[in-house]
């Protein structure tokens, strides 16, 4: 079922989006679909991919030198990684352990961090072209 939008105060133009202030400006164009050019250079969504890229980049960075790290030691310092901590347990072993529960701890503090940070940021990029009658 389609929803009407609320009218504008100017006239919508064809491949145009449409601003309604003072508010957040419903990005839509001239047929009643988002604009995604204007969505796409809006502060809102600039900002979005500001906050995702805050968390992802030096995750991923840490967790690739953590791994590449492993595998290096792995490969060249046998010694080291064979050296038992407790029983039959090792350096290696543990290590490779650890792979694990990092990726776990990674998850949950994305999840966290999204929860917090990202999904706030999200509504706003969705309230730029979703009506009252959308929402509810």
């Amino acid at each position: 079922m389609t929803k009407a939008l609320p009218s504008v105060s100017r006239p919508a133009t064809p491949g145009f989006a449409t601003f309604d202030e003072p508010s957040h400006s419903l990005l839509i164009d001239g047929d009643g679909e988002p604009d995604f050019g204007a969505i796409q250079t809006s502060d809102d969504f600039l900002d979005l991919k500001r906050r995702v890229k805050r968390f992802i980049l030096p995750a991923t960075v840490l967790f690739l030198a953590w791994y590449v790290t492993f595998v290096l030691l792995s490969a060249y310092a046998a010694g080291f990684m064979s050296t038992p901590l407790f029983g039959t347990v090792n350096v290696g072993l543990t290590m490779g352990f650890l792979q694990i529960v990092t990726t776990i701890i990674i998850t949950m503090a994305y999840a966290r961090y999204s929860k917090r940070k990202l999904d706030p940021q999200v509504d706003k990029v969705r309230a730029l072209v979703e009506t009252d009658e959308e929402l509810a």
